[in-house]
């Protein structure tokens, strides 16, 4: 008998219908101020990109386990869209139209690993592709805020504040420059990069992330 696979899926605002998550990409340091405090210079040199699998999206208001192998867990607010459809060498001016809605997510990173790995020169999927990586609050149709501050706070207090306006890479240009590497398909998610602030998560503590226009996302941490 085959396995059943459940194709993972996150909840749309306002409906009982859930969006189903075929890949979801990452893009790497698209703040300035963020690209500095990893020590890279923050320029407009073509932007870089990094996967987590479909099944990391974690649903809003879930209480986590704190993740094996890290002792240096960092939180890592981001504008998330999701694809309502794709192709390959989307022309940037096309790219907002295949955007189905946006939302609320955290990319956790295991940044003690991805030091270790960056240092040896070898890949970071670990680091940032491992189980629950992904929380993701419900999506809100239509084309994402361009403007609007996205910050993140744990136990109320604010660790990350910043505005989308600050990318360096626009949406529409990060879904361009994209398609041009994969064919870009319906199910797709890009988490569009953090602002500065990135920091430690603990045992016991509440994460909470906010962009102005779009649901909150809430995610604690057992202790």
């Amino acid at each position: 008998m085959l396995p059943v696979v459940t194709i993972p899926t996150i909840a749309i605002a306002g409906s009982a219908d859930r969006f189903p998550v075929r890949r979801i990409f990452c893009v790497g340091q698209n703040y300035a101020e963020h690209a500095r405090e990893m020590g890279n210079d923050p320029d407009r040199q073509q932007p870089f990109f990094f996967t987590k699998p479909a099944d990391a999206v974690v649903e809003n208001g879930t209480t986590l386990p704190f993740p094996v192998r890290t002792a240096d867990l960092h939180h890592e607010v981001e504008l998330v869209v999701a694809l309502g459809a794709g192709g390959s060498d989307i022309d940037a001016k096309d790219a907002i139209a295949t955007i189905y809605g946006s939302a609320v997510g955290i990319d956790l990173t295991r940044r003690d690993m991805q030091a270790v790995a960056k240092k040896a020169g070898r890949p970071w999927d670990m680091a940032k592709g491992f189980d629950r990586s992904a929380p993701i609050a419900a999506l809100t149709l239509g084309a994402p805020p361009e403007t609007g501050a996205i910050a993140l706070t744990i136990d109320g207090e604010t660790r990350q504040s910043g505005d989308l306006s600050m990318m360096i890479w626009s949406v529409a240009e990060a879904i361009a420059v994209l398609s041009t590497y994969v064919e870009l398909a319906p199910g797709d998610l890009i988490f569009t990069g953090t602002p500065a602030g990135v920091g430690p998560i603990r045992a016991g503590e509440r994460v909470r992330a906010t962009i102005a226009g779009l649901e909150p996302l809430e995610v604690a941490f057992a202790a």
